[in-house]
């Protein structure tokens, strides 16, 4: 039998060509395919997008009549900020 990668003339019962070490017959399976990670510039932009809210909330909160309420909501942006990250963190382990 020949070899199907080199052509060199192997034994019938080979399972890899001992010259250049392709194997005699097709794979029993298939490799799974790998999924795409979702993009990490789009967890750093949603990051980026609520800190900004966040200080945007103080800013805001130094000006308001009830500077609780701005404060309340700046509080709670950086809070789903830092669960966005360890998320992000826990799901790449």
């Amino acid at each position: 039998m020949q070899c199907r990668q080199c052509g060199t003339e192997i034994a019938d019962k080979a399972i890899v060509c001992f010259r250049c070490g392709a194997g005699t017959s097709d794979p029993v399976r298939t490799a799974a395919p790998i999924k795409p990670r979702r993009g990490l510039l789009l967890t750093a932009g949603l990051l980026v997008v609520l800190v900004l809210l966040a200080l945007y909330m103080a800013q805001v909160s130094r000006t308001a009549a009830r500077p609780e309420l701005p404060l309340l909501a700046a509080g709670l942006t950086i809070g789903a900020a830092v669960v966005l990250l360890l998320l992000g963190i826990l799901r790449r382990r």
